[in-house]
């Protein structure tokens, strides 16, 4: 396989020069707001405790009788269902860019993954998977007046939310039109077997297996959940019944990894977007992002 790095390098290069011609966005001074509602709670038979969450509503969800497609915006590592809120601004974003027409009207659920990388952890102790596909999503139908389908069904996050983000639109098919990445924890086997023992029992290892060092930490079990590997070995007809949008900066520290899921699915011609633009892991990154993501996974709402 051709190097990662320098080919990201290219196209960081000619995306860099598209966008500096490319128009900027101008929004109008005031737009209708849409309602957030924090500080919901779903009581989770699964977890046995309960589950965090907030939500946007759409400017005129509390004037309609209409239902709206759903975005899950999943959050990164040690952050909670407020930080889309709080950092991301999503509302604000979402506003002008309903106001704009940029995307459709939407629900926006954003729920505390707290660290739990939105899986199934290894001891069976912490289902987060289960809890999210089982209890979250008819909790959500059941609960807001969604369009209760995969065709209008979307999930999106950033870093941890990224790897979520893959990780259940790969294996969940069946419950995502479109999914949008956001410098995505994607790691190639050689920075697993790289990655510090410290860092490694810190971030991973409570969901995967605290103290495993080098091959040990390439289990049965992370092969499952790994995007690069769900990627390699899942049906070609499966990985394209979702639609994919990936955007890493080229100042990120995983951007080797988002780039190797980008030439993965090239080589097995997966369709996808994969975006390369100047940046690290920040807020000022996402922020910039976040509606561009949208608009990918709302094109997949639309006729």
């Amino acid at each position: 396989m051709k190097d990662p790095k320098s080919i990201c390098l290219v196209l960081a290069a000619v995306i860099a020069v598209g966008l500096a011609a490319a128009p900027q966005r101008v929004f109008s001074a005031e737009v209708a707001a849409g309602q957030v509602l924090e500080g919901l709670k779903l009581s989770s038979t699964v977890l046995g405790r309960d589950v965090a969450y907030a939500v946007y509503l759409p400017p005129d969800y509390a004037t309609s009788t209409r239902r709206y497609p759903v975005v899950y915006l999943l959050h990164g590592y040690t952050d909670d269902e407020s930080g889309w809120i709080q950092f991301g601004e999503i509302n604000l974003a979402a506003d002008r860019a309903i106001a704009e027409r940029e995307i459709p009207p939407m629900i926006i659920v954003m729920p505390d993954g707290g660290v739990s990388w939105y899986i199934n952890d290894l001891a069976g102790k912490v289902r987060y998977e289960d809890m999210f596909v089982q209890e979250l999503i008819p909790h959500i139908d059941a609960t807001y007046r969604t369009r209760p389908t995969r065709e209008f069904r979307g999930i999106a996050g950033l870093s941890m939310g990224g790897w979520g983000t893959l990780v259940h639109a790969l294996r969940h098919p069946e419950l995502f039109a479109a999914c949008a990445a956001f410098s995505a924890a994607v790691w190639p086997d050689e920075e697993i077997l790289g990655m510090k023992q410290d860092d490694w029992d810190k971030i991973i290892g409570p969901v995967l297996g605290v103290g495993l060092a080098g091959k040990d930490r390439l289990t049965p079990t992370f092969r499952k959940v790994s995007p690069l590997d769900l990627a390699k070995s899942l049906p070609e007809e499966s990985l394209k019944k979702v639609r994919y949008y990936i955007d890493c900066g080229d100042d990120d520290f995983l951007i080797r990894g988002n780039c190797a899921l980008h030439l993965l699915l090239t080589d097995r011609k997966i369709p996808h977007e994969f975006r390369v633009r100047d940046g690290g892991h920040t807020w000022g990154y996402w922020r910039t992002g976040i509606v561009d993501g949208l608009k990918f996974i709302g094109q997949s709402f639309n006729r």
